[in-house]
């Protein structure tokens, strides 16, 4: 395509994302979002206007050259585009398909400024993910570059996206690295958390076999830190030379009413791990006992909600309500996210919280007391605060309750290393390098941060990394 003006560029109508019908993929857990064509690819890279400033980039948690890799793509140079985006981001398939571009870089981006939506911004995270998915499909994947070795050896406790990039990083630069995962299977929330038909799990698996056969990256699974070996010993005994803690929040938070002890409540977490990790879905390979719903209610409204309440409907439950103390403009998940739910058929009640769950004689889950609530002032989030309206509690049928309300660290890691000091909600205290208080250790994702996305917690392992690096006699 010849040159074109910011005016022809801005005149280019955005590229949808094919996916599956809405009726179809409610009962399937294949992948929802199909991915562009090439020439869908292309087009909506012809979008971008090369900005000389990149504000993109200064939204992008581990500073992708965003202009340089989609001007590959309208070069259709697929094999270069994917080359820069792995100069800082060596798990472009899974940021491409699970990162909240519209709150990064998307945010930023200048076409999205002009038309005043972030809706019409040049959709860079499904050109990372084009190219990326071009990549692995057509075999033309290469080792990344990789220096000397230092003779240093380097222990990162937790597989997810956190560990994953510091461990990239620390073998690139010529370390010994050994990841340890509580798991039978490595990824983290990106296996146990996020499900198949958002995330494909081969896809996970690809990247970390990558990381495994072109790094040297080794990986230990059924290894609890904490239980099985102590951050201590790592260091002392096993003469690891520095740790790396990317073990991310596991603790899910409750609501503290009366009935979330009754049969048929679960957190989130246990919910999607059972599904996602365990393949509860599949009742003919699989001994995971699967629990069936009639009327599921999830209470949230984060991206974790719509999983769950998305994969209750692929269990099979009839209905799935969510259920959500404020209105649909409040919700934290991404808006994508949010439609899909919608077009697969999730009922959404707004401005309710239960008070209590109610059981029945065998005691099981019959239904929740719920109350309505109205907004009021903004609260430091800049989201209106529910506000109950007193007298105005109902019964809501259900026989399935499911907490998506977030999570917290694992006190394990705290309670048994003496002297890692986290604050008083258990997030491990890092310095601007991720350093924690300890010496040779470094903490990054969301056991630092609290609940935070993938590409958020690819920053901190990054930055821990270089860090790291430093402290070992290397420039970062």
């Amino acid at each position: 395509m010849p040159n074109l003006s910011v005016k022809e560029r801005l005149a280019i109508a955005p590229q949808e994302m094919p996916v599956r019908e809405p009726a179809i993929r409610a009962k399937t857990m294949e992948e929802v979002a199909l991915g562009y064509t090439a020439e869908q690819a292309k087009a909506e890279a012809e979008r971008c206007l090369s900005c000389k400033n990149a504000p993109c980039v200064r939204g992008c948690p581990v500073g992708v050259q965003i202009p340089r890799f989609i001007g590959e793509i309208q070069k259709g140079d697929f094999k270069a585009a994917v080359d820069i985006i792995k100069e800082t981001n060596l798990l472009p398939a899974i940021c491409g398909r699970v990162c909240p571009q519209e709150k990064q870089c998307q945010l930023e981006c200048t076409v999205g400024k002009n038309f005043k939506s972030v809706e019409k911004a040049v959709a860079i995270g499904r050109l990372e993910r084009f190219a990326a998915d071009w990549e692995r499909e057509n075999g033309r994947e290469t080792a990344p570059a990789k220096a000397a070795s230092m003779g240093k050896r380097v222990a990162v406790i937790g597989s997810g996206p956190a560990g994953l990039a510091a461990a990239a990083d620390l073998a690139r630069s010529g370390h010994e690295v050994t990841v340890f995962e509580a798991l039978h299977r490595a990824g983290g929330v990106m296996v146990y958390g996020i499900p198949e038909f958002r995330l494909p799990k081969l896809v996970v698996s690809h990247e970390i076999d990558n990381l495994a056969a072109r790094l040297g990256v080794r990986f230990e699974t059924n290894f609890l830190v904490g239980r099985t070996g102590a951050i201590r010993e790592l260091l002392e005994k096993e003469k690891f030379d520095a740790v790396f803690i990317g073990a991310g929040a596991g603790l899910p938070k409750f609501l503290n009413i009366e009935g979330e002890n009754l049969v048929g409540v679960f957190s989130a977490n246990e919910y999607l791990t059972r599904a996602n990790l365990m393949k509860a879905w599949d009742e003919e390979r699989a001994a995971t006992p699967l629990f069936k719903s009639r009327i599921a209610a999830v209470i949230g409204g984060g991206n974790v909600a719509m999983d769950a309440a998305r994969m209750s409907l692929r269990l099979g439950a009839e209905q799935v309500h969510v259920i959500y103390r404020r209105t649909r403009d409040e919700m934290p998940a991404r808006a994508e996210e949010i439609e899909h739910a919608e077009e697969e058929g999730v009922i959404f009640n707004f401005l309710r919280n239960p008070v209590a769950i109610m059981g029945d004689e065998q005691g099981r889950v019959a239904g929740m007391k719920l109350q309505k609530f109205d907004l009021g002032e903004p609260d430091a989030s800049g989201r209106r605060g529910p506000l109950p309206i007193a007298g105005s509690e109902y019964v809501f049928e259900c026989d399935t309750v499911i907490v998506a309300l977030g999570n917290e660290p694992n006190p394990l890691l705290t309670k048994t290393t003496a002297a890692l000091v986290a604050d008083k909600r258990g997030r491990i205290i890092v310095d601007e390098t991720q350093k924690t208080s300890l010496d040779a250790v470094y903490a990054g994702g969301d056991i630092a941060l609290g609940a935070a996305t993938v590409i958020l917690a690819m920053g901190d392992g990054r930055r821990a990394a270089a860090a790291i690096n430093r402290m070992l006699g290397q420039p970062a």
